[in-house]
């Protein structure tokens, strides 16, 4: 007798024990279906990977969402739509998605963007914008005519920015008095780069500019040596630029390679 009681408590606490483990290991039991943890972790990590603490609070929703999750899916299989051909297009979509996904991040893993390859990136901005910047004024107009009765208007103390307002067809500069801001000379066409780069600081163009987008009168405001973001500042950037193309040259190269008939 002694050793069925013996026997029957131990076989009591082992039961216990694996009570618990199961506990531990699931969230909760739903219409007698144990729903794992793992679902709560993984969701977990999704919301952490977006920026947003998961919090206790945040841990108590993400909670109630997986049972919920669970409650819906249960239904659903219930009413046979996960025998439906509209459902198994879309799981073999979403597993398509999924795979080149973890496809393209398994490439960028194993082919990171180096420090060497960033400076060099960075010193090819440096130098295509490095220099003189200017900060100019122009008005725009259709005929040439037109361009040169400013210049003479302005020569005789006629208001650069009151003629811009009124006259110029570039209706985003011309509200503003014609201000272009400052601006590497290179940002702009040639005909209008080589006509700003020719004149000092204060100086009017003495005969109108012709591009193609008109006739247009310049004035140079201010020159100044360049001012460029530093090296760290544009790191991310550079690095999201250079990821890009890489994984584009990846993608390309396997769509070459590939045989398609």
């Amino acid at each position: 007798m002694k050793k069925q009681l013996v026997w029957a408590t131990a076989m009591a606490g082992l039961m216990a024990f694996g009570a618990q483990g199961a506990l531990a290991q699931n969230i909760a039991i739903v219409n007698g279906k144990a729903v794992p943890k793992t679902r709560l972790d993984s969701l977990a990590q999704q919301v952490a990977k977006s920026g947003r603490p998961v919090t206790p609070e945040m841990q108590a929703q993400l909670r109630e969402e997986v049972i919920a999750r669970e409650i819906f899916m249960q239904e659903a299989e219930k009413q046979g739509l996960s025998a439906s051909e509209d459902f198994k297009v879309q799981m073999e979509l979403a597993r398509q998605t999924i795979l080149i996904r973890a496809l393209f991040s398994d490439y960028q893993k194993k082919n990171p963007v180096t420090d060497a390859e960033l400076k060099g990136e960075y010193d090819k901005f440096a130098a295509a914008n490095g220099g003189k910047e200017y900060k100019a004024r122009h008005i725009l107009v259709e005929k040439e005519q037109d361009a040169k009765a400013i210049i003479a208007s302005l020569k005789k103390g006629g208001k650069f920015e009151d003629i811009a307002k009124k006259q110029s067809k570039d209706t985003g500069s011309g509200a503003n008095g014609g201000d272009l801001d400052w601006a590497n000379p290179s940002s702009y066409v040639p005909e209008f780069s080589e006509a700003l780069l020719k004149l000092n600081k204060g100086q009017l163009t003495d005969t109108p500019v012709k591009t193609q987008f008109g006739y247009h009168v310049i004035r140079v405001d201010d020159i100044r040596s360049a001012q460029l973001p530093g090296f760290e500042e544009l790191k991310p950037q550079i690095t999201q630029q250079l990821e890009q193309q890489r994984l584009a040259a990846f993608q390309q190269g396997l769509r070459e390679k590939a045989k398609v008939e």
